[in-house]
């Protein structure tokens, strides 16, 4: 696994993206942004600061960022283990109860057939590190599921014939 993520969006990986998650060994640097956890950041947008950035882990309540979704540059949001999918429902809700209409970035644990799931709930990029991600996406080799039952926050095409169906 590679230690520094590549981020990646539908029209391939970004070069300078500015956005870095602070921890004990990693600040942003005098060109780039922090990434706030949820507490910090609404500490911040109650203060009045605007254009901010916000990790959101797992067992945040996301409905606590309402009052500032205007304020909110960038929303990334935690998917620590790939088995926890909590990440899903918090992009489903920023999108479709909320209306959050900017960036929604998952990071952590992302494999490449999770990314498809993740766009269609809304994820506009991907912070990547897992190795075999990067090379299927280098090569733009991006597995999905052509037919969906249900809606999303990705509209997709009706197939015709059955009501539910729906096509990627």
């Amino acid at each position: 696994m590679s230690k520094t993520p590549k981020i990646w969006n539908e029209t391939g990986f970004v070069s300078d993206d500015p956005w870095v998650i602070e921890t004990e060994e990693t600040r942003a640097g005098t060109n780039e942004r922090s990434l706030l956890p949820l507490a910090a950041f609404l500490e911040k947008a109650k203060a009045g600061e605007s254009e901010l950035g916000v990790l959101i882990a797992p067992a945040d309540d996301v409905s606590e960022l309402q009052p500032f979704l205007d304020r909110i540059a960038l929303v990334a949001l935690s998917f620590p283990a790939f088995n926890d999918g909590r990440g899903f429902s918090h992009a489903s809700l920023l999108r479709s109860r909320l209306g959050y209409s900017g960036e929604l970035r998952a990071v952590g644990d992302v494999l490449i057939d999770q990314i498809p799931l993740m766009l269609r709930c809304g994820i506009t990029s991907v912070a990547v590190t897992n190795a075999t991600a990067i090379r299927r996406l280098e090569e733009n080799c991006l597995p999905g599921i052509a037919h969906h039952y249900q809606p999303t926050a990705k509209p997709a095409a009706r197939s015709g014939g059955y009501s539910w169906r729906r096509v990627s």
